[in-house]
């Protein structure tokens, strides 16, 4: 499996609006797209900061991961996304190597990206994303 970059630093927030208010008057931030993930239950906004997103996460019910977190931890850093070239290789790999996975499978993420979740039982208390860019995998999903 080969890690090829940091995609995205993931914070969840209790209001988007008001988070993407801040990002901008604070750091001149402002979102590349917004998109809801009604499979995940959030809207997310990306702000691009060269080339590694900032991934601004809102609820948007209160049985998704993010309401869980915000309910228990409140605001903050929720996870690391890693870019890699093959969303399925990577989960084999990770399994042959014992690591916790939360996605057996890939699946699809926001901005038509594949996604997976590694549990932070494997990574020493990271949630780990990957995530596969658009049109990356070939015909067999590697």
């Amino acid at each position: 499996m080969d890690v090829t970059r940091i995609d995205q630093i993931a914070i969840a927030v209790h209001n988007l609006d008001d988070a993407l208010e801040f990002y901008e008057r604070a750091f001149g931030l402002t979102p590349e797209y917004r998109e809801r993930v009604d499979s995940d239950g959030v809207e997310e906004a990306m702000l691009n900061v060269g080339g590694v997103y900032i991934q601004l996460l809102q609820a948007t019910r209160d049985d998704s991961p993010i309401a869980r977190y915000l309910a228990k931890n409140g605001p903050g850093l929720h996870h690391l996304g890693f870019g890699v070239d093959s969303v399925s290789g990577a989960l084999e790999h990770l399994r042959d190597e014992g690591v916790a996975l939360i996605d057996e499978a890939p699946r699809p993420g926001g901005g038509g990206h594949t996604v997976a979740f590694v549990h932070p039982k494997g990574t020493g208390g990271v949630l780990v994303e990957l995530v596969e860019d658009p049109g990356e995998s070939d015909a067999d999903g590697h």
